[in-house]
């Protein structure tokens, strides 16, 4: 009897222990998985946020058309920046080039600027060029693009618009999900 007694104690301890350690995994997953859902705002902006102005620009486009800050002031313009040497850009570009050409006032309504070298900038600017204005920019100086936008890191995905007070760009919205459509307007 006595060690019927013992195994039981000792069964009972094992579940015991099993229960605590469970429980804390369990705490330490749901922690995990609160950092990696947060909204990003812990983490440094990778250029100007929502309700900010655009500084002014004038660059040339691939196709030497000019852009400036005046273009982005007629209606809504998605506006991207990736780099070739930027893994999440690489993650990012095709799904960008499926939702680019669904946004409202089609090529003209869509600007990219790569910040890349030509040669390693090449097949990013190849794929970019059917659905959307593109500008090259190099890595060695930050161009006027990146400068007015305060690019801080890659990739950045936003849509500009004219601000109802002054007609000058503003950001309108700096979270751009490139998995839902665009509903027709």
């Amino acid at each position: 009897m006595p060690l019927v007694i013992a195994a039981l104690v000792f069964v009972g301890a094992l579940c015991i222990l099993n229960l605590v350690l469970s429980l804390g995994i369990i705490k330490r997953l749901r922690d995990q998985a609160e950092i990696l859902n947060r909204d990003g705002s812990s983490s440094p902006p990778v250029s100007v946020g929502m309700g900010d102005e655009i500084g002014e620009f004038t660059t040339l486009t691939l196709d030497a058309e000019p852009v400036d800050d005046a273009s982005l002031r007629h209606g809504d313009t998605l506006v991207a920046f990736f780099s070739p040497s930027c893994r999440p850009c690489q993650e990012k570009l095709p799904k960008f080039v499926d939702f680019a050409p669904s946004f409202p006032g089609g090529l003209d309504k869509v600007l990219a600027v790569v910040v890349g070298e030509p040669e390693e900038a090449a097949d990013m600017l190849e794929r970019l060029r059917p659905v959307a204005r593109v500008v090259r920019e190099s890595t060695t100086e930050k161009g006027e693009m990146s400068k007015a936008f305060d690019l801080q890191g890659f990739p950045a995905v936003l849509v500009v618009s004219p601000s109802p007070e002054h007609g000058r760009p503003i950001v309108t919205a700096d979270n751009i999900d490139l998995d839902v459509p665009v509903p027709a307007r």
